[in-house]
C-alpha cells in the first residue's frame, strides 16, 4: 500500500490554534463504520453512544516541560527538546536539538538562577538525528522551572495556560506531546458517564515525537515506528477482559490507548500482531515495556471496539491506524481508508477544526 494514498489537502485555516472552551463543547463527528453514515454532534453527546457496561480507557500520561533554551560555548542559541530519559536519575536524555553543527563532544549550557547547567553531547542517533546528552544535573526536578511545554509545531498562536494542553486525568510525567483525544473530557462529563454505568480506566503510554512525523517511506510497510514506554496494570487488564466477556465494549480514547491495548492482546504475549490466522479475540495481558506496534490497514483488532480520536495529519501513522480501525472486518482492506478520508472531506465542508486543539471523531 502506497503512503501517498494517505495524503489529503488541508488549508492552514482548518488547523485549530486555540482549544474549545469548555473542553467538551468541541464538535464531534460520529462515523458508523458499518455503512459510512455520519452524524454531527457536540462532544458532550458522546454519552448518547456509550452503553452501561462499556469500559472507557484513556492514556493518563502527562506532558513534561521538555523544551529547553540553551547556548553553545560560541554563544549561539540552541533549542533542546527532551524525548526520552535514558537512565534512572534523569541526567542522560535522548533529545532533538535545533541549532547549527551540534556534534558529539560539544557542550551546551542552560542558565538557571545565575548558575549554569551543562549538557555534553555524547552521540547522534542514526536515522532520527536525535542526540544523546548527559546533563550535569538530573533534569526531572528542574523542568518545571527551566522548561516549556512543547506544543506541536503547527500550533503557532496559542498563549493560554499550559495546563490546557494536559488531560484532566493526567498523572505520571513522561510525554512530549499530549494524548489529544482526551483533551475533550471534563470532570463533569466523566462523572455523568459513570452515572450512566460506563466505567473508566487508564493506561500509560509516554508519547514521543513520532506522533508528528509523517511516514516518509514510499510504501506503508516500509515505515519503522519508534518505540514508546507503556504500562497496562494487571487490575486494568482484568477489568478489560471482564468487560469483553460480559458483552461490554472497550472504548479507546485516542490512538496511543489503542496501541497500548492492542499490544496487551498481542506483542505482550509474544504473538504476531499481523497473524490473521490467530483467534480474532485475545485476552489482554498486563505489561510494562517499550511498545513499537505499528497499525495500518490489514491489522485485525483484538481489544478495541470503539474509538474516540481527533483528526490527524496527512501521511501520518495515526491516520493509518484509524483507517485500519474503520476498515476492520471489510473484505477490501482499503475500504476503511476511503471511508475515513470521505469523512475528513465532510468535516472540512462542515468547518471542523483539525489536529491537537481541534474537534473529535467517534468511530462506532
Amino acid at each position: 500500500m502506497k503512503t501517498s494514498l494517505f495524503d489529503y489537502d488541508l488549508p492552514a485555516a482548518f488547523i485549530a490554534q486555540q482549544p474549545a472552551e469548555p473542553r467538551d463543547s468541541s464538535r464531534l463527528l460520529v462515523l458508523h463504520r458499518e455503512n459510512g453514515e455520519i452524524e454531527h454532534r457536540r462532544f458532550t453527546d458522546v454519552a448518547d453512544y456509550l452503553n452501561p457496561g462499556d469500559l472507557l480507557v484513556a492514556n493518563d500520561s502527562r506532558v513534561i516541560p521538555a523544551r529547553l533554551h540553551a547556548h553553545k560555548s560560541t554563544g549561539g542559541s540552541v533549542e533542546i527538546l527532551l524525548l526520552q530519559r535514558m537512565d534512572e536519575v534523569g541526567s542522560r536524555w535522548e533529545c532533538l536539538v535545533r541549532g547549527r553543527n551540534i556534534a558529539p563532544g560539544m557542550e551546551l549550557s542552560i542558565d538557571h538562577d545565575g548558575s549554569l547547567i551543562t549538557g555534553a553531547v555524547k552521540s547522534v542517533k542514526e536515522g532520527s538525528g536525535a542526540r544523546v546528552i548527559d546533563f550535569s544535573r538530573p533534569m526531572d526536578g528542574l523542568l518545571e522551572e527551566i522548561g516549556e511545554i512543547p506544543l506541536p509545531p503547527y500550533i503557532t498562536a496559542y498563549e493560554g495556560d499550559r495546563e490546557r494542553y494536559q488531560t484532566v486525568y493526567s498523572r505520571p510525567d513522561g510525554s512530549v506531546a499530549a494524548p489529544t483525544a482526551g483533551l475533550h473530557f471534563t470532570p463533569d462529563l466523566l462523572i455523568d458517564l459513570r452515572r450512566r454505568g460506563v466505567q473508566f480506566d487508564t493506561v500509560t503510554l509516554h508519547v514521543g515525537l513520532d506522533t508528528f512525523r509523517p511516514v516518509e517511506s514510499n510504501d506503508v510497510e516500509g515505515h519503522e515506528i519508534h518505540s514508546e514506554v507503556a504500562t497496562l496494570t494487571s487490575d486494568v487488564a482484568r477489568r478489560i477482559n471482564e468487560t469483553t466477556l460480559s458483552g461490554g465494549r472497550i472504548v479507546a480514547v485516542g490512538t496511543t490507548t489503542v496501541r497500548t491495548l492492542e499490544w496487551g492482546a498481542t506483542g505482550a504475549q509474544g504473538l504476531d500482531p499481523y497473524d490473521t490466522s490467530a483467534c480474532p479475540w485475545k485476552r489482554t495481558a498486563a505489561f510494562s515495556e517499550s511498545v513499537d506496534l505499528y497499525i495500518y490497514p490489514g491489522y485485525r483488532f483484538r481489544a478495541v471496539d470503539v474509538l474516540i480520536t481527533n483528526f490527524h495529519l496527512p501521511r501520518s501513522s495515526l491516520l493509518m491506524l484509524v483507517s485500519a480501525f474503520v476498515g476492520q472486518g471489510k473484505e477490501d482492506v482499503d475500504e476503511g481508508r476511503r471511508m475515513l478520508l470521505d469523512a475528513y472531506e465532510e468535516a472540512k465542508r462542515e468547518g471542523y477544526r483539525f489536529f491537537s486543539f481541534g474537534d473529535a471523531m467517534l468511530i462506532l
